[in-house]
């Protein structure tokens, strides 16, 4: 039984897990950074324990503040949220040693799906479709050029270790390998301490499509079908939708079964995201797997009625999921665009300030998860990310149409947001037509530039 849950986060996601902790019974317990001490997760919390100075390194990365903050207000429990300690084997390790129920699955699965080259090779050992590529890491660069050969370019050279589109870059052919190769590695070297590579075979203009699974700690694991995230800038999702477009029926069930599968095959508990990239052609290939709660959760509860977040807790807690695949029932159409701080027509600089004025829509089938209120500060000091705008509908076109009329209803004065930006992509003709892939907003960008 968990009594008391200490949130290891910030922002919209610590206000979410809190809500849903107290609707629950469980006594909450934030932590903040310096930065954050009247931010709205310190006020909603039972209690709230400063972990350090400003800089992430020093609070909510320093997992022994975390620790010490846990022993000492007596919580027995820690999310982690995303972000952060989220996907750190480490800090759920330190949770496990220490008695505390880490609410994600163990360190060894997160260390083991975290390796990309071992993730890689446990999914294809199950029959898991994957890219074509080596199946162990490398460091040295004419390895990597042999190995790309046999594969076939373009290619796609990745770190071993990491996430968040660092240490990645493309190479079209033979000769541009090598500099792709010492970049990327370089960049591995500087945000992850480390410069194992490894190559697959790049895949061209394909959509990202990602998989809800929840499993529990009997071998019971459902998927809540699936997320379309291609629309992404830099690696990082801009507008997110479920169900996807470019599923038919049939191949939905295949790749949910697949997802499934993929858990399994990893000894997976609680949720997770099994992420695939899909061609044209209708073959998909697995890509990774996060093993925690995805920023855009929220579609995948507007369409299938589940809250994430407390199955995340009941599971943790060793409860059985209280539903089979069979119960899963996927009604209508969601759309979720991330509100940020940022000034889309300045290279989407960082923009941070005081919040003067701010109205949040309303309505039927509108939800905003956010931690802003008037009198906010935004700081420099962490992501960008205000609010997520989340809207359902009985299906897609309904789903547009909503999300248009709420993200013109959105006031946030005192600094600069993307409103306006997702507003226009919002009204592209490609976006309504369902016509786009992982490189719609490059080709976006460049045109408003073009024209502007």
């Amino acid at each position: 039984m968990i009594q008391k849950m200490l949130i290891a986060n910030r922002g919209e996601i610590a206000v979410r897990i809190i809500r849903a902790c107290r609707e629950m019974g469980i006594e909450t317990v934030a932590v903040y950074s310096v930065a954050d001490k009247e931010a709205l997760h310190t006020q909603l919390a039972d209690e709230a324990v400063c972990i350090g100075e400003t800089k992430s390194s020093e609070s909510y990365l320093n997992m022994e503040s975390i620790i010490s903050a846990a022993i000492t207000t007596g919580a027995d429990a820690i999310h982690p949220g995303f972000g952060f300690l989220s996907e750190n084997a480490t800090f759920a390790k330190l949770c496990e040693t220490c008695n505390i129920t880490y609410v994600g699955p163990n360190h060894r699965v997160i260390e083991k799906l975290g390796n990309k080259v071992e993730a890689r090779s446990t999914m294809s050992g199950a029959g898991v479709p994957v890219i074509p590529g080596n199946d162990e890491g490398i460091t040295d660069c004419e390895t990597g050029k042999n190995i790309a050969k046999e594969v076939g370019y373009p290619i796609m050279i990745k770190a071993a270790l990491g996430g968040g589109g660092k240490g990645m870059r493309v190479a079209y052919n033979s000769e541009k390998f090598e500099s792709a190769f010492k970049a990327a590695q370089k960049e591995s070297e500087m945000a992850f301490g480390d410069n194992t590579m490894y190559i697959e075979h790049f895949v061209e203009h394909p959509r990202h499509i990602e998989f809800q699974i929840l499993a529990d700690k009997y071998g019971n694991v459902v998927h809540l079908g699936e997320r379309d995230c291609s629309l992404q800038r830099n690696h990082q999702k801009i507008i997110e939708e479920a169900p996807s477009s470019a599923l038919s029926d049939k191949l939905r069930k295949e790749m949910g079964e697949m997802a499934v599968k993929a858990a399994k095959a990893a000894g997976y508990e609680n949720a997770g995201t099994i992420e695939f990239l899909l061609e044209k052609t209708g073959k998909y290939y697995f890509m990774e797997m996060n093993t925690r709660i995805q920023v855009e959760h929220p579609i995948t509860e507007s369409i299938t009625g589940i809250d994430i977040v407390k199955e995340q807790i009941r599971i943790a807690r060793g409860e059985k999921l209280p539903f089979t695949q069979n119960d899963i029932k996927i009604n209508g159409h969601s759309i979720e665009c991330r509100i940020n701080a940022e000034n889309p027509n300045e290279n989407f600089r960082p923009c941070p300030g005081v919040i003067k004025e701010l109205h949040f829509p309303g309505g039927n089938g509108i939800r905003m998860d956010s931690a802003i209120f008037t009198g906010y500060e935004v700081t420099p000091f962490y992501d960008s990310m205000l609010a997520k705008l989340i809207v359902h509908a009985e299906n897609r076109q309904e789903a547009i149409a909503k999300m248009r009329s709420a993200l013109g209803e959105v006031v946030i004065e005192g600094i600069d947001t993307n409103i306006d930006y997702e507003y226009e992509i919002i009204n592209n003709k490609n976006f309504q037509n369902g016509n786009f892939d992982v490189d719609f907003i490059e080709q976006f960008n460049k045109h408003r530039r073009a024209v502007s």
